[in-house]
């Protein structure tokens, strides 16, 4: 039986998560599922394996201080543009990316810099229609 080899191109990411990843937020109350990310309603964040993420965006370079706070601010960003999260959820969001740096050993200076971009940009990546999903394509 032949089937028909279904794929996406993907475009703009960088990494690709290689197991799952969970991590406790303060942002609760919401349920939000998704094929790669849910939010619980007590703010655990679960992360499948092979979720793809662009890490840090702007004038930036990546760093090993700045990765996990990266996965979660893209799938974050991910579930308010689904509308899964609500867009009042942007600060919160950019505060927890800004925590989350501090944490992993970035500098308070270069992680409040970082936080003051996203503030700068207004949460416009997370707003619904700004990213286009990948086109599924299919071959016979």
């Amino acid at each position: 039986m032949d089937t028909k080899a279904c794929y996406r191109k993907l475009n703009n990411y960088k990494y690709q998560l290689r197991e799952p990843f969970q991590y406790q937020t303060e942002i609760t109350g919401y349920d939000a599922d998704h094929s790669y990310i849910t939010l619980d309603k007590n703010g655990l964040l679960k992360i499948k394996e092979n979720y793809a993420w662009d890490g840090a965006s702007g004038p930036t370079w990546d760093t090993r201080n700045s990765m996990r706070a990266s996965l979660v601010h893209d799938a974050f960003y991910q579930l308010l543009r689904l509308e899964l999260v609500p867009q009042s959820e942007i600060v919160p969001a950019d505060k927890l990316f800004q925590k989350m740096l501090v944490k992993d050993g970035m500098s308070k200076l270069r992680a409040w810099i970082w936080y003051r971009g996203l503030r700068l940009a207004n949460g416009v990546a997370a707003k619904p229609g700004t990213q286009e999903d990948p086109k599924i394509i299919c071959a016979p």
